[in-house]
């Protein structure tokens, strides 16, 4: 049994952990930002990397913080019924129906699809996602080698090759950071805030601090305390890397309008950048980057999806599961990255504030005395506000106009509620519900003790 662990331990779960969260949308999107903030990076840089950083490492600390055992236990402070139903939902997210399978889509049309023709794309995607999801199952049947096969080398080698091309952007830039775009001229803060949940690493945080916690206790650490502060150290080794990247690449894409033109998604940018610098070796090294990136998020995702579902269903085994779960992310990855994109957002869109909710109340529960009142109430809020975030997000990805019942509801959102024009609707009245819900725990638990 171990009180504490070395510095080196520490470094190779934050690692392995930076490379858990670090896929190709942790590439892109930054990209993507600084084209379109130009001289108001500094702000849109800020509010990405609150939602992009912030929101991953407070759901890290979450996972320690409550003690408990996983995601469903967790959630199931509001009931047992709905522990299962958003546990489930939010690895099947982050996992074979959009996430895992984007993995495989993303690394082939960023690291492959520059090099062969259009014509041809449809097969070698089929050739690539089947090559690269044997390569995620073979490391998924074997989760107990995860620290050494991910974060001792898969994961440095990926630092190593972003940073000799960002260095390199950064000593000799492309050229001037230019005007911002519409969407960035006025409010980029909040433009830059919104743009971090596409990396969808929220979520995955509250997934991934099981690894973390596990891991930290395969060590030898049985006291929460020190599984607590093992757990912090860890999460913050991962997300400053996580930052430093953001940062780099978003400065990469800032100085890259005038040479490379202003792109739609940041996949250009990055291979124009890398292409640009090093020619041929450029986009060589961008592809292996990109490729080691999806790859340890998609070993990462499939691992915590089997382990989740076969205690869920244990007549089905664990790998049983990753094969399954392996194959149907292949088969979805063949419909091609802008449907996956499409159908995701509408999820998120739900998804997240019930996330980030449900962090909020994990560090403010004891406060309120762990009462269920509050955890039901405030979800319930949330959730209301959310489904109808949703389906106006699945409205817009299809091209169809809000359904009739819709409207009136919309409507009423947008004039009461605070912040709901940003995508931020649900939060000041979760905020009031976890006030008024706690003082009314507190006032009923003095009456108790009171009459006893």
């Amino acid at each position: 049994m171990k009180e504490k662990l070395p510095f080196s331990s520490y470094a190779a779960i934050g690692f392995m952990l930076f490379a858990l969260f670090f896929g190709a949308g942790n590439l892109i999107f930054p990209a993507q930002l600084g084209q379109y903030s130009g001289t108001n990076l500094v702000p849109a840089a800020i509010g990405f990397l609150l939602t992009g950083v912030g929101l991953p490492l407070l759901g890290i600390l979450a996972m320690g913080f409550s003690g408990s055992k996983d995601l469903q236990e967790l959630s199931s402070r509001v009931s047992p019924a709905y522990g299962i139903f958003f546990t489930s939902l939010l690895y099947l997210t982050i996992g074979p129906f959009f996430a895992i399978p984007r993995t495989g889509t993303v690394a082939f049309e960023v690291g492959i699809a520059p090099f062969v023709t259009e014509e041809s794309q449809q097969l070698i995607l089929f050739i690539f996602t089947l090559v690269f999801f044997v390569g995620v199952l073979f490391f998924s049947l074997n989760p107990a080698k995860l620290v050494n096969n991910i974060g001792k080398i898969l994961a440095p080698v990926l630092v190593v090759l972003l940073s000799v091309l960002l260095i390199t952007a950064i000593v000799s830039p492309m050229g001037t950071i230019e005007t911002p775009q519409e969407a960035y001229a006025s409010g980029a803060f909040m433009t830059g805030f919104l743009e971090g949940y596409n990396t969808m690493d929220a979520l995955a945080a509250l997934v991934f601090g099981i690894i973390v916690i596990s891991t930290v206790k395969s060590f030898g650490i049985t006291s929460k305390r020190e599984i607590l502060t093992a757990t912090a150290k860890s999460g913050l080794i991962a997300t400053i890397l996580l930052a430093i990247m953001y940062v780099g690449i978003a400065y990469l894409g800032a100085t890259s309008v005038g040479t490379l033109g202003l792109f739609e998604t940041g996949g250009p940018v990055l291979s124009g950048t890398a292409s640009y610098y090093f020619g041929m070796l450029g986009s060589v090294l961008l592809a292996v980057a990109i490729i080691l990136a999806c790859l340890t998020t998609g070993i990462g995702l499939i691992t915590a999806n089997a382990e989740y579902f076969h205690k869920l269903l244990p007549r089905f085994s664990y790998k049983t599961l990753v094969v399954f779960f392996t194959t149907l992310s292949f088969v979805i990855a063949n419909f091609g990255l802008a449907n996956i994109i499409s159908f995701s957002i509408p999820v998120l869109m739900f998804l997240y504030p019930l996330a980030i909710v449900l962090m909020l109340l994990t560090f403010l529960s004891p406060l309120f005395n762990h009462a269920r009142i509050v955890y039901v109430t405030t979800i319930a809020v949330t959730f209301l506000i959310s489904i109808m975030d949703g389906l106006k997000s699945l409205c817009e990805s299809l091209g169809i106009d809000y359904f009739s019942w819709m409207v009136p509801v919309v409507n009423f959102y947008e004039n009461v509620l605070p912040l709901y024009g940003q995508g931020l609707g649900w939060l000041i009245p979760a905020l009031i519900v976890i006030a008024i819900t706690g003082v009314i725990a507190h006032l009923q638990k003095a009456s108790q003790a009171q009459e006893a």
